[in-house]
This record gives structure tokens, sequence and C-alpha cells, in this order.
């Protein structure tokens, strides 16, 4: 007896035959519901999860699309899923764009305050580079706020219904007494900040924490152990970057004073 599909598998069976239930070419946003994902899975004989929304969270913000529905995206364009209603969703094309670091920034030396406890038993990729914004405050220093660690994977629901979750997200006040609420995400390996996640962090602000200023923002690590720090902002559409940083977390015997004179 042959071994079932993977459970990512099995869920683009179900994206690829709900998207082609509706797709005709030329078609740059194809609608459907949440309903439609449980019928598809029982259409293949699959056993659809308890919250269907699973259906949709690894494909938009891990594995990326089936390659027969990426196939179909015009050059420079690509799909991307939006929540545009309780139960209601949208494939939509838009213009591709990922946000990659600088190569001609300099960069900022930081003395490391990560514990070497720490160090030793981060899991991962992702979260060794969370423990290392917080414990280094790079958020505040990147920000000039004083900032506090409210929750991490933070896994929330929109008044859309589409399901999120938001790496880490920080409560800021500036010396004028504004506050702030600040969405991070963590970029580990080759994964790159998208156009949905920092359109749904910045929704998912305005829902729970409405009248706060939000300041999105996505960091991931670099080549020699430097970490980037984005602030990011949608327009038109697309991720557009505010700020770029590249920060190195060094010994503190190991900071060049000339490089902190010229920090001036």
């Amino acid at each position: 007896m042959s071994n079932p599909p993977a459970k990512q598998n099995r869920y683009s069976a179900v994206l690829e035959h709900v998207f082609y239930q509706h797709y005709q070419a030329g078609m740059t946003r194809v609608p459907f519901s949440r309903d439609e994902l449980v019928a598809a899975a029982t259409t293949l004989g699959i056993v659809p999860p308890k919250n269907t929304g699973d259906i949709l969270y690894s494909p938009r913000y891990r594995t990326g699309l089936p390659a027969s529905i990426i196939a179909t995206q015009p050059e420079g364009m690509e799909w991307i899923i939006e929540g545009v209603g309780k139960g209601q969703y949208a494939f939509k094309l838009v213009k591709f764009h990922r946000v990659v670091p600088r190569t001609d920034l300099a960069t900022i030396s930081i003395p490391d305050a990560t514990p070497e406890l720490i160090v030793k038993y981060a899991q991962g990729d992702e979260q060794a580079l969370l423990a290392k914004v917080r414990y280094n405050r790079l958020v505040d220093i990147f920000l000039g706020l004083t900032t506090y660690s409210l929750q991490n994977h933070l896994r929330t629901t929109l008044e859309t219904g589409s399901q999120i979750e938001i790496d880490e997200l920080y409560i800021g006040l500036d010396k004028h007494g504004c506050h702030y609420v600040i969405p991070v995400q963590a970029k580990g390996g080759t994964d790159q900040a998208s156009v949905v996640q920092t359109a749904q962090d910045l929704q998912c602000c305005a829902e729970k924490f409405p009248g706060i200023r939000c300041r999105a923002l996505s960091t991931q690590f670099m080549g020699d152990d430097r970490i980037v720090m984005f602030e990011l902002a949608i327009q038109d559409d697309e991720v557009k970057v505010v700020e770029e940083k590249h920060y190195k977390l060094v010994p503190a015997d190991a900071l060049d004073q000339a490089a902190i004179r010229s920090y001036r």
C-alpha cells in the first residue's frame, strides 16, 4: 500500500482544484470561498483539517502556491491569496516583488548581549533571530523607540476570516509618550517578506489596536552573521521599504572605536 501524500501536497491539490474551478485565461482575480475548500477536499478524497484555514496557511507563508498555479502567472506578476470577507478569499495577481537586502549599506556593529545559553538552545534560524533581535534591543535601536515584546507567534483571525501568524509583536513608546504597535516578521533561510503577510500584519494591528500607529518590520540573517532590519509599508499592492539597516553583533572588545566615532 502506498503512503498517503504529505499534508502540504494534499493542501496543494485542494487549492489547484478550487483555482481551476474558476480560472480562465486572462483573469487577474479568482474568488473562492472557505466552503469550496472543504468541498474540494471531499471530492478529492482528502480529509479536510478541523481548521480549514490550515489549507491556506502553508501555501501562503511557507511552501508557496502549487506549480500549476504559478505557471499561469504573466511575466512580472504573481498570485497572492487575500481575504476579502468572512470566509471569502481570492487569488489576486500583483506585481512580483520581494524585499532583499541592499549590498551597498554600511554595517553597524552592536555589542552582542545574547545570553550564551539562548544561543546554545535556540531552535532553528527563526527562533535564533527573534532571540537576538529581542536581547539586543534591535527594534529599539532601529526605530529609535523604547519597545517591549508583547507576544511571539501570535496566531489570530482577521475580521475577513483570514488566519494569520505574527512572529513577534512589540509595543513601543516614543519620547512624546505616543504609543506604537510593531509586528515583526522573522525570515529564515531564503524566505523573503511578502505583500500578503505585511498587509495582513498591518490589518491585524489596525483591528486589534485601533488608534495606535503600526510600524511593520521584517528581519533576516545575512551573510557574515549580519542582521538586516526593514521597516515596510504597502503601496499599490507592493511591499515598499521605508528604511533598512544592517547590524552585526560582536563582542564588546571587538568594537571599532573609529567606527563608533563615525556613527555620530
